[in-house]
């Protein structure tokens, strides 16, 4: 199970002969017009359907009206909003059900959904403006059920789509939906405040290559999931190039994949590090047993030097929000120190050490 374990959309599951339902019309935000003047922000009633989304509004300073049950951060924002969807997924299931019940709603093509809207609560609040994503078909609500049930609210909300799948198209979201919302000119202190701290990340880098700091870019994996395991994908190859390091089995730009540990040990990776997608540090640590466990780990360079390392995978690398440029400088002070200084109130990744050993924060 990972979070760029994509699917095609589900189908309506009643191809019937009557007239389907109404749809609402979804904007595309890369597409959406861009406006001289900002609308009237204290106009604007906003359902996020997506914690990314709920990040990138609240960093535009607005306020959603309504958030998803798994929506955290910013706590003093979310903390009490009313909640508008629910998950099927058993909040004590192992990694292994996770996958189980994700592979199963991809094969009943929507039948089995993971995540339901509520929908007396979204009538109540009367939204102008629904944010979701269409990227991963396992990881919010259909695209479609939403859709449709923003066609039946008195309020005609515009659906708007987020779909980055790479760092420079997360950041770029942030500028598309501001636009979208029509409040355009809220963005662009966010954005270039983001795009300085990439450089930041990225000029260091460049630096200690060509001093000789860095003498040779680190073979690093990235495990988005490890019951079965799973690459990284999207984004997440980019942020270890940025880095310093090189990915030695995700491609940036494409879905994660299964794998297993086996096929890592012709990959040499020096460096293990596990972000898991919707786990934060102390599950995620659950796993790591199974991970060590498993055959050709022993004979993994990262193994025997002990550079496995744990983070907050849902609260950093998952999330296509403003924080995937904190997932950079966390993964960048992590594989080099020296070269990359943690900023101010990032947490460092957990170094879980040698099989046997002690983990401890870096």
């Amino acid at each position: 199970m990972s979070a760029t374990v994509d699917g095609p959309p589900a189908a309506s599951a009643a191809a019937a002969a009557s007239t389907p339902p109404p749809v609402a019309a979804a904007v595309d935000a890369a597409s959406a017009p861009r406006l001289v003047n900002d609308v009237d922000a204290a106009t604007l009633r906003i359902i996020s359907l997506l914690p990314s989304a709920t990040e990138i509004v609240c960093a535009l300073g607005l306020r959603p009206l309504g958030v998803t049950h798994e929506c955290d951060y910013p706590p003093d924002i979310v903390r009490g909003l009313p909640v508008v969807t629910s998950s099927s997924i058993p909040s004590d299931a192992a990694s292994c059900e996770i996958d189980a019940l994700v592979t199963e709603k991809v094969a009943s093509k929507g039948r089995k959904p993971l995540y339901s809207l509520i929908l007396p609560v979204v009538q109540r609040l009367a939204p102008t403006a629904i944010v979701t994503q269409a990227l991963c078909d396992v990881c919010a609500v259909d695209t479609c059920v939403v859709e449709r049930a923003a066609a039946d609210l008195p309020s005609s909300p515009t659906v708007i789509n987020l779909e980055p799948s790479t760092l420079g198209e997360v950041i770029d979201s942030i500028t598309t939906l501001a636009a979208a919302l029509g409040v355009p000119r809220l963005s662009r202190p966010v954005v270039d405040s983001l795009n300085a701290r990439v450089d930041v990340v990225r000029q260091r880098t460049a630096a200690a290559l060509m001093a000789g700091t860095i003498p040779r870019r680190r073979r690093v994996f990235i495990a988005e999931w490890i019951d079965p395991l799973f690459t990284c994908g999207h984004w997440t190859p980019e942020l270890v190039d940025l880095a310093g390091g090189v990915e030695v089995a995700a491609v940036a730009g494409q879905r994660s994949a299964r794998s297993s540990v086996a096929a890592l040990v012709p990959l040499a990776p020096e460096v293990l590090f596990v972000a898991l997608c919707g786990f934060g540090v102390e599950r995620s640590m659950q796993d790591v047993p199974i991970l060590q466990a498993a055959p050709g780990f022993d004979d993994l360079p990262a193994a025997a030097s002990g550079d496995v390392y744990v983070t907050d995978g849902n609260a950093y690398f998952s999330r296509s929000g403003p924080r995937l440029v904190d997932s950079l400088e966390i993964l960048a002070h992590t594989l080099y120190p020296d070269v990359h200084p943690l900023p101010p109130g990032l947490p460092p990744a957990v170094r879980v050490g040698k099989k046997g050993g002690e983990a401890v924060g870096e």
